[in-house]
């Protein structure tokens, strides 16, 4: 007997399809928890380790330079072994990492560790979203992708609230990070689950064919219009910005504003949470009034004094956050509302740029668009952090120097000009006669790619 066309197998079941969501999420949760678990560490491995600020910042740029490695080599493994093999195996990856990261106190070991978590995460990310694009289709896609979006963003908050609910942990940099190892070993048991539920449901059920995303050509970058390269440059200054600004946030509110470990891990924690509850009504807001470009330009103009405004601005009243099943904290108002503000201004980039490049760039060009642009997200992500951590040494900040941090926040604060740049080039752009209709209230389903191809 044949095998039976697969247009007449059915479709996924609603349970099937959540199970997966829900296992995805959880890989992903653990993905983001290994990344930010370096956080709160900082303080400890500068105290107890001798690390500066710099080699601290190189820590960072290693994920990045790793990641850009694996976006020129493409998406190889997801394509020959398939996306439920690589789920497993990026997810193993990220473990052994995260283990690496933590089995020795030598720089070079930690710094190794946090290369083979960019070689791990970032194909991870990309077969998640390939495994979404598979299981969920019409409407139900993009409430997958946010609901997958705002779990991934939990197990970065739940990495600064680890100071407060594993805080026992925190008497060495070592602990916090073999307790990310065990997190890890949760993403591997999803990832693992998932694989065991596609490998049932093959030949059973209909999972269509997954798009294919295009290699990254070089070549080809110029073919671009220049509504897409303002776009791209937008999200490498917000990329540029807020990551770094949260890889040295929990040490930086310890140094230069007293804050202890378990207050300045619950402050931290409340940017990606922001984002979480940001992000969906930004893109409802902006489906009904259009106005993209302006979208950016506002959060770019809100984004402009906040770094200033936590170096220079009296703290204020003190104000009581309490997290759920987490605990609370006395934190001053002034650093609440800049950290709320920078994570509302953070969730423009998934509410309103990413879904703008799919009007601005034809759909066969759609996969090349996305990869460069993560591409060069990864690159201006892996620089700053060294310009960062180079700064803060120079100046001799700690909590004897507060004011040394004052250079680095000026540099963050020089890049959020840049966003104001970029935003209005990207409104000029496309308030002329070329425009793709960025800010109409509807705009084409299929866009067109105003430059011939190379």
């Amino acid at each position: 007997m044949g095998t039976p066309n697969a247009s007449v197998l059915p479709r996924p079941t609603p349970t099937q399809r959540w199970l997966v969501l829900l296992f995805i999420s959880l890989a992903m949760f653990g993905n983001y928890y290994i990344y930010d678990s370096l956080g709160p560490v900082i303080d400890l491995m500068r105290d107890q380790l001798g690390f500066s600020y710099q080699q601290v910042g190189l820590l960072s740029t290693a994920y990045n330079v790793a990641a850009l490695l694996v976006l020129l080599a493409g998406g190889y493994i997801i394509d020959r072994f398939g996306t439920k093999t690589a789920i497993v195996f990026f997810a193993f990856v990220c473990l052994f990492a995260a283990a690496l990261t933590a089995i020795s106190p030598r720089y070079e070991i930690i710094l190794a560790g946090r290369f083979m978590l960019g070689l791990g995460a970032e194909p991870l990310i990309v077969a998640a979203t390939t495994v979404l694009a598979k299981w969920f289709k019409g409407k139900e896609l993009s409430f997958a992708f946010g609901m997958n979006l705002s779990i991934s963003r939990l197990g970065s908050a739940s990495a600064d609230w680890s100071t407060s609910f594993a805080s026992p942990l925190y008497t060495n940099w070592q602990d916090p990070l073999w307790l990310a190892t065990a997190v890890a070993g949760i993403s591997v048991t999803a990832a693992i689950l998932y694989w065991v539920l596609e490998r049932r449901a093959e030949g059973r059920i209909d999972l269509g064919a997954a798009a294919v995303a295009e290699k990254l050509e070089f070549r080809r970058m110029y073919a671009f219009s220049r509504s897409y390269w303002y776009i791209v440059a937008l999200c490498v200054v917000f990329y540029a910005t807020v990551f770094p600004f949260r890889t040295f946030a929990i040490d930086y509110f310890q140094q230069a504003h007293g804050l202890d470990r378990e207050a300045a891990g619950i402050l931290s924690s409340l940017l990606p949470v922001a984002a979480i509850f940001a992000t969906p009504l930004f893109g409802l807001l902006v489906d009904r009034v259009g106005r993209r470009s302006l979208f950016m330009a506002a959060g770019s103009l809100v984004m402009l004094p906040l770094f200033l405004m936590v170096t220079y601005m009296p703290p204020g009243p003190d104000v009581a956050v309490v997290v759920p099943f987490i605990g609370g904290a006395t934190v001053p108002l002034t650093l609440l509302v800049v950290i709320l503000l920078l994570g509302g201004v953070f969730s423009l980039i998934p509410a309103v740029m990413w879904p703008s490049v799919a009007y601005i760039v034809s759909g066969h060009r759609l996969g090349s668009a996305y990869a460069l642009m993560t591409f060069c997200q990864q690159l201006g992500w892996a620089i700053v952090p060294l310009v960062v951590g180079r700064l803060n040494d120079m100046f001799l900040a700690g909590p004897e120097n507060p004011g040394g941090y004052a250079a680095g926040m000026w540099f963050y604060t020089a890049l959020a000009s840049l966003g104001m740049l970029f935003s209005w080039l990207l409104w000029r752009s496309e308030a002329g006669p070329g425009g793709h209709g960025l800010d109409s209230i509807t705009t084409r389903s299929t866009a067109r790619d105003e430059t011939k191809e190379a």
